[in-house]
């Protein structure tokens, strides 16, 4: 949901380009190995591939980009960001009516980040120490069956991407992953979205269901019970809400998972290209943003995330930081990259003492 910035310089905003970037970047990933293995070691042979991995900032590109974001940071009057909050629905919609599916290609790069989506996936949740307890998560899959019938009540993994889009992350899934007891569910907040993806003749309704909902609404129903999933995917989505409403959007993701669950995600980072190239009267409140097509982004560190998901009482397996230089080699143009990739799990309810489980309840009633 970004566009490029011609070396280092921020272009004017224009929605299609911010869309298509993503996309752009999304299939230069789609075969490389995690986070990458290309590293640019000579600054003279930067145009010599399309993209490097983990590139480092100096001091001086970091002060650069943190006094772009200073200049750009007077927040637009209380009336204007009620309207982009009251009608975000809408905003979302209107993206999906105009450019439907042509902005976004499958992410085949998500079975190389996150492996716990491929076939065999179960070996991949027990990552923390002495997390491995089949009796226990045999009679809470029990016990969600015996509290009644819902989509996917009888598979055996369960998996929900939040703010599905047209399906770009469901559908390689449900290609890639052949596991009989698999069960998807996605939701958006954007009913046209979802229309597109149960218009999609690859959505196969006894292994998929996908539902309009509105993550920040904390008030708002799943259609699946408290500890029934076993993963849960962030990708791009969490930074479209207003940052007030992040903690208790996680917190009430967290019931979600069983225990030993994981909750993946990918975001923004903080100084990413497309936020260096906003322009005055785009700033909501710090580092937050609306783009020119009315749709909002935050960009984040990772002491941000991983306060609000230990707040919610999960517990860290990666909380990395991609950064990457991406090139035009036609137009010898460089755009850099920063992108934050998260694992998050659940612990087994004997590993939470009394402590986590107070700081967790304050954080989540905050």
């Amino acid at each position: 949901m970004a566009a490029p910035v011609a070396n280092g310089v921020p272009v004017e905003e224009n929605a299609v380009e911010i869309h298509q970037a993503l996309a752009e970047q999304t299939n230069e990933e789609q075969k490389r190995p995690q986070f990458g293995t290309r590293f640019l070691t000579d600054p003279r042979q930067v145009f010599q591939h399309n993209a490097w991995d983990n590139v480092e900032w100096s001091e001086e590109q970091e002060a650069a980009a943190r006094r772009k974001v200073q200049e750009h940071s007077q927040p637009l009057p209380a009336d204007k960001q009620e309207d982009y909050d009251s009608h975000a629905d809408q905003y979302w919609n209107d993206f999906y009516t105009i450019h439907v599916n042509r902005f976004f290609k499958d992410r085949h790069w998500l079975f190389t980040e996150f492996p716990e989506l491929a076939p065999k996936c179960r070996s991949h949740q027990s990552t923390l120490e002495g997390d491995e307890h089949p009796d226990q998560d045999k009679e809470r899959e029990d016990i969600s069956l015996q509290n009644g019938k819902f989509p996917g009540a009888s598979s055996s993994y369960r998996i929900l991407e939040v703010g599905c889009g047209v399906g770009n992350t469901v559908f390689p899934i449900l290609k890639t992953n052949n596991d009989p007891g698999l069960f998807v569910y996605c939701c958006d907040f954007s009913s046209t979205a979802v229309e597109l993806v149960k218009s999609n003749p690859e959505y196969d309704a006894t292994r998929c269901h996908a539902f309009v909902h509105d993550l920040s609404d904390e008030s708002a129903q799943y259609p699946i019970p408290e500890e029934s999933l076993d993963v849960i995917i962030l990708i791009f989505v969490l930074s479209a809400l207003h940052p007030d409403k992040m903690q208790a959007s996680i917190c009430r993701l967290a019931q979600l998972l069983k225990p030993g669950g994981m909750l993946l995600l990918r975001d923004y980072g903080r100084y990413d290209m497309a936020q260096l190239r906003f322009k005055k009267g785009r700033c909501l409140s710090e580092n937050f943003y609306a783009r020119g097509d009315g749709t909002r982004v935050y960009f984040f560190t990772q002491d941000e995330l991983h306060s609000w998901f230990c707040g919610a009482g999960l517990q860290k397996v990666q909380n990395l930081v991609d950064r990457r230089l991406q090139v035009n080699r036609g137009k010898q143009l460089t755009m850099y990259r920063v992108w934050v990739q998260c694992k998050y799990q659940k612990p087994h309810s004997e590993h939470k003492d009394s402590e986590t489980r107070n700081s967790e309840e304050d954080q989540c009633e905050s």
